[in-house]
């Protein structure tokens, strides 16, 4: 018998350099760690070759997706125990070359290494994607939407509900029903645009339709939605068509570089500046901007991550980078906000709906789970995997105010400066 838990226990809290708060269960029936803890069950030796050929979170993630790697207990229990040591670590804590200099460590990871078997680097799981070219390219641009979105309808209908909403809604209170906490959110970008019937709005990112919808039926304004998946759009569409709003909306399969039937009276865009990237951040609110009537709108509501005491050594998220968001790049509020005042618009107004997001990723991540067998058969048990993992890392993420979430009401404000705001803005009038 290896007694392969003991040995992997030891050897994280060697790396760490503190206490593992979560016990490990070995392949060969082993385990070691406290006894009433989360367990991290490491199904195989192949798991564990996925962490020496790849240590961090990448290795972890190609583990969790193959179902090398499982928990057993609270997953948000499990990613709370062990986001303080993985995710929000001092950047002067000890790190693997700072271990690898230790000679009991190097020792007991060669001796990892044996028992981990063939010295191959496994396959990454199918569902990994494989970058080549260039950063946010249309070309590049439309690929990562493409893996995030267009994995199925039918799989988005499960982890949505019925109001096909992807981003944080706005909760009434803890106790609301999904639905109704993304209907007040599309209710609160609308009156913070200030639509009225007859005016244009350009939604950037419109998903499956559901801003496009609200903002035309329940404010009568003309509404382009765009967006760079096929799936989306189709979906979307017949949306529009069953309400009866095909006068009012039109759906395009469009870049927002491309749109050039401005000017709009407002724009939305809706957890989709995550896509763009920190170069082209200017170049995206400047074109944004220019589609803009004078004394127009723009909401953009958008994941914020902390600013770092050193911003150069900011790296993105490798699991979130190879499986969930391709090319999506996180930035502080700060410089969100100095890039739309760069481009030339005024900003009125930034809410922060952090928590917010925690409970419609917990509602997601339930919904999901209750459906898991049908979320299976529709995708794969590696693209369900990651779901369920990203959404509850998030939720943690969000609650332990890793990362925030923030709508900010910008305005392309006329000459010689007439904003067209009330003087009591967060009435929304």
């Amino acid at each position: 018998m290896t007694h392969a838990a003991p040995r992997l226990h030891a050897l994280v809290e060697q790396l760490l350099g503190v206490p593992l708060p979560v016990r490990v269960r070995a392949w060969d029936g082993s385990q070691a760690g406290p006894p009433d803890a989360p367990t991290v069950v490491v199904r195989n030796r192949r798991a564990l070759r996925r962490l020496l050929f790849k240590p961090g979170e990448l290795g972890l993630a190609r583990a969790w997706v193959a179902g090398d790697l499982d928990v057993e207990g609270d997953l948000y229990v499990t990613l709370g125990l062990l986001s303080g040591l993985l995710w929000e670590r001092d950047e002067d804590a000890r790190g693997l070359a700072q271990a690898l200099r230790d000679p009991q460590f190097r020792a007991a990871v060669r001796g990892l290494l044996k028992m981990a078997g063939p010295p191959l680097p496994p396959v990454p799981p199918e569902e990994e994607v494989r970058r080549t070219g260039h950063l946010h390219t249309r070309h590049t641009d439309r690929r990562a939407v493409s893996h995030h979105y267009d994995v199925g309808n039918d799989f988005y209908e499960i982890v949505l509900g019925p109001s096909m909403v992807y981003s944080c809604a706005y909760w009434p209170g803890p106790d609301s029903s999904l639905e109704q906490a993304q209907r007040d959110k599309l209710e609160l970008v609308c009156r913070k645009l200030g639509l009225t019937p007859g005016r244009r709005l350009l939604d950037v990112g419109c998903g499956w339709g559901s801003l496009a919808v609200h903002a035309a039926r329940e404010h009568g304004v003309g509404v382009v939605g765009i967006t760079l998946s096929q799936e989306q759009a189709a979906y979307a569409r017949k949306r529009v068509a069953d309400a009866g709003l095909t006068d009012r909306v039109e759906i395009r399969v469009q870049d927002y570089r491309d749109v050039g039937d401005g000017p709009y009276d407002a724009i939305s865009s809706i957890g989709m500046a995550e896509h763009v990237g920190a170069e082209k951040y200017l170049e995206y609110a400047t074109v944004l901007r220019e589609l803009l009537t004078p004394g127009g709108r723009l909401l953009n509501h958008q994941i914020a991550r902390r600013p770092q005491r050193d911003e150069s050594t900011y790296h993105v998220d490798e699991f979130i980078d190879a499986y969930v968001f391709p090319d999506g790049e996180l930035a502080p509020l700060g410089t969100t906000v100095t890039q739309l005042e760069r481009a030339g618009f005024e900003v009125r107004d930034v809410e922060s709906i952090r928590e917010h997001y925690a409970l419609t990723l917990r509602r997601w991540v339930a919904r999901l789970e209750d459906d898991w067998a049908r979320a299976v058969r529709l995708t794969s048990p590696g693209r369900a995997r990651v779901w369920r993992l990203y959404m509850a890392a998030s939720a943690v993420a969000f609650e332990r105010n890793r990362i925030g979430v923030n709508q900010v009401l910008a305005v392309r404000t006329a000459e010689p400066g007439d904003s067209g705001m009330p003087l009591r803005s967060r009435t929304w009038n």
